[in-house]
């Protein structure tokens, strides 16, 4: 079988990619490795925001409703229910599908602004159950979890990257696959599509029930890493905005273009700690040049041919 300069670029970079972070944590302070153990699930989150929009479409301007219900659902079961941490993460996943198929997978029919605008719309009445509820919820202080993934850092951060792998595996072989070609050509001309016989909502309740699962996975393993969960860190809308422009300067339906976008925008940010309330606007201008000078992002670069 014979690749292309593109995907052998792409195949040698993350042969690489993946050899450095796995041996990271061994040369890293506790501090950088958890930083990046962050990163890591906010690539998780760019990833399943990017199979909706890089392949389907769809634009979604809601991601951490999905985030936040799998992220206060774990929470909630093991505060009030006391179940061990592995029951809440896989309890709040479900949740997380089952909440984003009920309230949001319908709007997938409609055509225009109208999902985008429910899909923002959702994160808003979540936050606002959150506040209401602030007896259980913890409000906008947020709530502090008795249940932890490990007390080990490194056991921590390689629970993260297996997490990514896997995404990014699943992702892969659904977007390499019939499915994937089926959801680009939705997303070029749906009536074409259909008029071929394809079912394009199907497949985009498809593409969302993934994104929905590992989304409520990640945020719930992310607030028991954490040991506290708050609007700021899973559902507010600066998050949302993190994860948009992580997806795009990272590369849109190359995978690994929201990886290096969340690894990006989180090590910067850290970085620029210092410049306090401005470190944002500074990330949003690094971000801004890359995306002049190069539109297809960082992956892009990677997967140009010299």
């Amino acid at each position: 079988m014979r690749f292309s300069p593109s995907s052998r670029n792409l195949l040698t970079f993350c042969t690489l990619l993946l050899i450095t972070l796995v041996c990271l944590p061994w040369f890293l302070s506790l501090y950088i490795a958890g930083m990046l153990t962050i990163a890591l699930y906010f690539s998780v989150f760019t990833m399943s925001w990017d199979l909706l929009f890089g392949y389907s479409g769809e634009v979604n301007f809601g991601p951490t409703f999905l985030i936040g219900i799998g992220a206060y659902a774990a929470a909630l079961l093991n505060v009030n229910a006391g179940l061990p941490v592995f029951a809440c993460v896989l309890l709040g996943t479900l949740t997380a599908v089952l909440a984003g198929l009920l309230l949001v997978a319908p709007a997938l029919r409609l055509r225009g602004p109208y999902f985008c605008l429910i899909t923002l719309v959702s994160v808003l009445v979540l936050q606002e159950f959150i506040t209401i509820f602030a007896q259980y919820t913890g409000g906008e202080i947020g709530m502090t979890l008795p249940g932890v993934l490990s007390a080990s850092g490194m056991v921590n951060y390689y629970l993260a990257l297996a997490l990514v792998c896997v995404s990014a595996g699943v992702f892969l072989g659904i977007t390499s696959s019939p499915v994937g070609l089926i959801l680009q050509a939705g997303a070029q001309d749906p009536v074409a599509a259909e008029s071929l016989g394809f079912n394009i909502v199907k497949y985009k309740v498809l593409a969302f029930s993934l994104s929905a699962f590992f989304s409520g996975l990640s945020g719930a393993m992310l607030v028991f890493y954490m040991g506290t969960a708050s609007v700021s860190i899973v559902v507010s809308v600066s998050v949302i905005l993190q994860i948009i422009i992580a997806a795009i300067i990272g590369g849109r339906r190359t995978i690994v273009g929201p990886i290096l976008g969340s690894l990006f925008i989180i090590i910067t940010g850290q970085w620029l700690q210092y410049l306090g309330q401005l470190d944002y606007a500074a990330v949003a201008i690094l971000a801004l040049i890359i995306l002049l000078f190069f539109p297809d992002g960082i992956a892009g670069i990677i997967l140009r041919r010299h």
